[in-house]
């Protein structure tokens, strides 16, 4: 399997951080492209994207100041595989890369990636009380897998939330100074 590379650039308004790439993705060499995966869906059911984009397409995100990384560029079949080791090491590199790039928002597909890198027992999703790289706002929206049984609608209502929270001008965004 391959890794999938980042989709990103300095300054975009979203920069969408998964768990890591599954095996469909790592085959094709594009995020979210599992067959059950509502990534692509949800961002245009939020009105994030103007159309429906195909895994394929992700490279177009950048034209509407969106992005994708991970915390864990290793592909695997379910993030239970993942090692402490890779998640620390993900972590640093997450922490830098949010740094060097600057997104206003960094979005986390699933409550669990913010877990991994907050080091937190107790996350919820909506925008985070505390901002892991000062200056980027952390929010955290359900994750994305066919494997959530969480239904679209209610999964949309968090996406829709980013929307609304990114349209914000940047200094209304923050509930206090972090």
């Amino acid at each position: 399997m391959q890794e999938v590379r980042d989709i990103i650039r300095p300054g975009l308004a979203i920069l969408f951080v998964g768990y890591n790439p599954g095996v469909r993705s790592a085959a094709t060499g594009h995020h979210f492209a599992g067959h059950s995966n509502r990534f692509w869906k949800l961002l245009h059911a939020a009105g994030l994207t103007p159309q429906q984009l195909r895994p394929e397409e992700d490279d177009e995100l950048l034209s509407f100041g969106l992005g994708i990384t991970n915390i864990v560029s290793r592909p695997t079949r379910a993030a239970a595989e993942i090692t402490r080791e890779e998640y620390r090491r993900g972590r640093s590199a997450l922490i830098d890369k949010l740094a060097r790039y600057r997104p206003r928002i960094a979005c986390y597909a699933g409550i669990g990636v913010y877990r991994e890198l907050a080091a937190l027992k107790e996350v919820a999703c909506g925008l985070q009380p505390v901002k892991v790289v000062p200056g980027v706002l952390d929010f955290v929206v359900p994750n994305p897998s066919g494997l959530n049984r969480m239904s679209f609608a209610d999964q949309l209502r968090h996406y829709e939330e980013l929307k609304l929270l990114a349209a914000l001008p940047d200094s209304t965004a923050a509930p206090g100074k972090h």
